[in-house]
């Protein structure tokens, strides 16, 4: 089973420091972990650190593969392009990125299958720049998936999805990572959704790892304050599940 850890992680852009000193404890495959933190607390940095896209110090360690490189699957918030393909192309490319590029029966069958996970199969002829926020985020994570990656990285996925693709969406990955022993790091806004689906929650806070741990003893009123800035707490609904509740800015 995959572990992934980070210990001392560092970048720069420039001379101003983006990520500082990021030690995270051992993430085993089958967990989600929620990356949270306000804007420009060095999310999408950490993400790029670990997929080995951004220079700096410190080291990523991946015990429980054999090419760390390929075995790590990064979705970007940006997924602007401006090559013209076809929704089922630009999959089908992703998998021969790791698979090698004589194309194989087998490569046809998960780019189909990708596609169908998460329920966008009738876009498969469509051009990706054609499409709507959202459904670029699917295709996007699609091309992931179709990696059959045993580290998913996803930066911000659910960002432009309607609250039912939101769901569907975190299902989704939640389903694939118990089902297949792959680890998800996933950057959210949606504190809800971490707290309803992730087994860890990581807080970053000025390019520091604040705190990590189970999302119902990290997502508390003074860790919330420190970072967020938020008057906030954790409490069951009606229903006894925990939901996080904003009652003022600070």
């Amino acid at each position: 089973m995959v572990v992934l850890s980070t210990h001392h992680l560092g970048a720069r852009f420039g001379s101003r420091p983006v990520l500082r000193d990021v030690t995270l404890p051992p993430c085993h495959g089958g967990e989600v972990v929620a990356v949270i933190g306000p804007n420009a607390a060095g999310k999408s940095t950490l993400f790029r650190r670990i997929a080995a896209i951004l220079p700096g110090p410190g080291e990523r360690r991946l015990e429980g593969v054999r090419d760390a490189d390929r075995a790590i699957a990064y979705m970007p918030q940006d997924l602007t392009g401006g090559a013209v393909l076809t929704v089922f192309e630009s999959v089908l490319l992703a998998r021969k990125q790791v698979s090698g590029w004589r194309l194989q029966p087998d490569d046809l069958v998960e780019a189909d299958r990708a596609l169908a996970t998460l329920d966008i199969g009738e876009l498969a002829n469509e051009i990706p720049s054609e499409l709507s926020g959202g459904q670029r985020q699917l295709v996007g994570l699609a091309q992931c998936l179709v990696r059959e990656p045993q580290v998913l990285l996803l930066d911000e996925p659910t960002s432009a999805l309607d609250m039912h693709r939101q769901l569907e969406a975190m299902r989704r990955v939640r389903g694939l990572a118990r089902d297949s022993g792959m680890l998800v790091l996933i950057a959210l806004h949606d504190l809800n959704l971490a707290l309803k689906f992730a087994d860890k929650v990581a807080i970053l806070s000025d390019g520091m790892l604040h705190d990590f741990g189970p999302a119902p003893r990290v997502l508390t009123p003074d860790n919330l304050a420190a970072t967020f800035r938020i008057r906030a707490r954790v409490e069951p609904c009606s229903q006894g599940v925990p939901h996080l509740i904003i009652d003022d800015a600070i």
